[in-house]
C-alpha cells in the first residue's frame, strides 16, 4: 500500500516536471519568435533622426523659422518653376551645380515644404563632421550625412580602412590628414552601433537626397564635369534625378567668404522637369544629359535673375 502511495506520488512529480519543461520551452519559443519579428521589423523599417518626426519637427523650426527667413532676409531670392516638383513623392536625387555655402540653404528653402521635411544632404565628412559642434549644426540644419570629399561616398569604415592602410606618409597633407580623421570618426560610430547612412540606403528606405556631383564649390560660378554618383545612383534606386540651378549665389557669397555680401545681391533657383535614364542609356551619358539641363536652366535665367546689364556670373561687381 505505501509503496503504491510512493510510486504514484513519484509519478505526480516526473508529471509536474515534464510540464515545467513543457512550459519553459513553450516560453523561449515565443520569446524567440518575438525576437524574430523585432529583427524583421527593424530590417524593415530602421528608426533613426532620418526617419523621425520629433527631428523633422526639430529641422522644420530650424530651417524655416531661423534659416530661410535670415537667407531670404540678406538676399534677394527668386524661385522659378518650383511646381515642376509638386507632384514628386518617396525617393528622389536633387542636383545641382555648387559654388556657395549658399547653395543648400537656398534649395532647402525653395522646395515645398513637405519635400524639403526629410530630404537628406550630403556633406564633406573632412569639414563638416570633423568637430562634434559642427556636425551637430549640419545635421540639424541640413539633415546631412557624411561622404568623403571628391567620391561621392559615405564615410564609412571602409573609407577609414583604406585611409588608414596608406598611413600618414611624410608627404600627406593637412586636408588629407583631416580626412582620414573624419572617416575614421565614422567608422568608430559605426563600431559604437551607430549605423553609416550613405544616399543609396536613404533612397532605398524612401527619403529624397541632395547631392552636388561636381564634389566641390567653384571658384569662379562656372559649372565643372559632373562625377557619375549621383546618375548611378538614380539608375541603381529607381528614382528619379530633380536637375536645380542655382543662380548668383558666387557671386552673393563667393568662396572664402564665411557671410554674404551686403546689399541683398541677387539669386535664383530654377527648378527643371524630374529626369529618369532612358532605357540603355550608360550613367556616364544621364550624368552628362542632367549636366546639360542645369547649364540650360542656368544660361535661360541668368538675365532675369541677375539683369542685363549686371556683370557676367563669376565676376566680382
Amino acid at each position: 500500500m505505501r509503496n503504491d502511495r510512493d510510486g504514484r506520488r513519484e509519478h505526480a512529480r516526473l508529471d509536474a516536471v515534464a510540464q515545467r519543461v513543457d512550459d519553459v520551452r513553450a516560453d523561449v519559443a515565443q520569446r524567440a519568435g518575438d525576437v524574430a519579428q523585432r529583427a524583421g521589423g527593424v530590417a524593415s523599417d530602421v528608426r533613426d533622426r532620418f526617419s523621425s518626426r520629433r527631428h523633422a519637427m526639430a529641422r522644420y523650426v530650424a530651417q524655416r523659422m531661423v534659416l530661410k527667413p535670415t537667407i531670404w532676409s540678406i538676399t534677394d531670392v527668386t524661385v522659378i518653376d518650383r511646381d515642376r516638383v509638386e507632384g514628386l513623392t518617396g525617393g528622389f536625387i536633387v542636383v545641382a551645380n555648387h559654388s556657395s555655402h549658399l547653395d543648400a540653404p537656398l534649395i532647402l528653402g525653395a522646395l515645398p515644404r513637405k519635400l524639403a521635411r526629410y530630404l537628406a544632404t550630403g556633406a564633406a565628412a573632412d569639414y563638416f563632421f570633423d568637430v562634434p559642434w559642427r556636425r551637430q549644426l549640419t545635421e540639424l540644419f541640413f539633415n546631412a550625412f557624411p561622404v568623403q570629399r571628391g567620391s561621392g561616398t559615405p564615410a564609412s569604415a571602409a573609407d577609414a580602412t583604406r585611409a588608414s592602410s596608406s598611413g600618414a606618409s611624410a608627404g600627406s597633407t593637412p586636408q588629407s590628414s583631416a580626412r582620414r580623421r573624419a572617416a575614421a570618426k565614422a567608422a568608430a560610430r559605426g563600431r559604437q552601433g551607430q549605423p553609416t547612412v550613405s544616399a543609396r540606403s536613404l533612397l532605398q528606405r524612401g527619403y529624397p537626397v541632395l547631392v552636388f556631383p561636381e564634389g566641390t564649390r567653384s571658384k569662379d560660378g562656372t559649372v565643372a564635369a559632373f562625377k557619375p554618383g549621383a546618375a548611378a545612383l538614380a539608375s541603381a534606386c529607381g528614382v528619379p534625378v530633380v536637375p536645380l540651378a542655382l543662380i548668383g549665389a558666387n557671386i552673393a557669397q563667393p568662396r572664402g567668404r564665411s557671410w554674404p555680401r551686403p546689399g541683398r545681391l541677387p539669386v535664383g533657383v530654377a527648378f527643371g522637369d524630374p529626369m529618369r535614364p532612358h532605357d540603355g542609356e550608360s550613367v556616364t551619358d544621364f550624368s552628362t544629359r542632367v549636366r546639360t539641363e542645369i547649364l540650360r536652366l542656368k544660361d535661360a535665367n541668368t538675365a532675369r535673375i541677375l539683369g542685363p546689364s549686371d556683370p557676367l556670373e563669376g565676376e566680382r561687381p
